[in-house]
């Protein structure tokens, strides 16, 4: 599980068009919204892409001024469950296709 709280801010002409496409962006979900173009969203891992790839692409929608990382929490799930018989994880967070 990988949870990347995010601050975005947006030109208030483009407010509308970027909620449009983050909301339509797999893994981004938006949490607050104020009227001078700020963005609380959450980020987190895909089956195909990392969170931290996903930033990346929201830093390219047209009128983002900012994106911040606020907030981290990474827990590896196969830790908190432990499996005796599962095979050892890859070193990589890449998800596996």
């Amino acid at each position: 599980m990988n949870i990347c709280g995010c601050l975005a801010h947006v030109a208030p002409d483009h407010t509308s068009a970027a909620a449009r496409v983050m909301k339509d962006t797999p893994g981004v979900e938006i949490h607050a919204k104020t009227e001078d173009g700020r963005f609380v969203v959450v980020v987190e891992d895909t089956p195909s892409r990392l969170a931290s790839e996903i930033i990346m692409d929201l830093h390219q929608i047209p009128g983002v001024i900012s994106l911040t990382l606020t907030y981290h929490h990474f827990e590896d799930l196969a830790d908190a469950h432990p499996q005796p018989d599962a095979p050892s994880p890859t070193t990589s967070r890449r998800p596996t296709q």
